[in-house]
Formats: C-alpha cells, sequence, structure tokens
C-alpha cells in the first residue's frame, strides 16, 4: 500500500491520448491520461467511465448534448453512450473505469491500445 501523488504520476509523460494505470480497485482500473485535440467518437458496450478533471478543462461531446468539465469535475459516461472528448489545451484526467475497458471502445484505430503501462 502506497499513496500516489497524481501530479508527480502526471510529469512522467507528455503525450497525449495514452492512459497510464496508478492503481486498481475492485477490478477498475485508475488511469492518469493528458488530453489534446479531439478523440474518436466512441462508446463502451459493457462498462460505465468515469473522468475527473485534475488540471484545465475539456468537453464530452454526446448525443443530443455536450458537457463542459472544469478542473475538479467529474462525468460519468454510462455504458453504451457515445461519447467524444475534446479539449481544445492540454488537461489532465484521471479515468476510473473496468480493467476490461478498452481506450477506445468500440472503434478499432492507431489509437488503439491492448495493453497499458503501469506507472
Amino acid at each position: 500500500m502506497e499513496k500516489i501523488n497524481i501530479a508527480e504520476k502526471m510529469s512522467l509523460f507528455d503525450d497525449h491520448w495514452v492512459p497510464r494505470i496508478v492503481g486498481e480497485l475492485n477490478g477498475q482500473f485508475v488511469k492518469v491520461v493528458k488530453l489534446k485535440g479531439a478523440y474518436d467518437r466512441h462508446h463502451h458496450a459493457g462498462e460505465d467511465e468515469m473522468f475527473l478533471v485534475v488540471k484545465g478543462r475539456f468537453r464530452l461531446e454526446l448525443p443530443g448534448r455536450t458537457v463542459e468539465l472544469e478542473e475538479g469535475e467529474f462525468f460519468i459516461v454510462p455504458r453504451g453512450i457515445e461519447h467524444r472528448p475534446v479539449a481544445e489545451e492540454e488537461v489532465q484526467v484521471l479515468l476510473f473505469e473496468p480493467a476490461s475497458t478498452l481506450n477506445t471502445g468500440n472503434v478499432r484505430t492507431e489509437r488503439t491500445l491492448e495493453r497499458l503501462e503501469w506507472i
């Protein structure tokens, strides 16, 4: 058991859209990721996904609406709901999602990561 410093973990990488695992609990991974630009539209058929903004701001484009997320706010995207994260500037995000969750959900692209790095 160790405490985790999120800022320290975020300082270990500079790339965008590549989540890293920083913890695990009850079959869920806790991940850190930096976002910038627009991601692929996708959904997760069997998993909910939680986005917690650590630093910065971004928006989640959902069917029929857009959710703006600021530092300290989180949003849970229910399973099966298509979403597209978009960050005008770099944002740091903590993700909570089942260990089985594929980063690109139902879509396979060059951004799809079969295995994630632990940091």
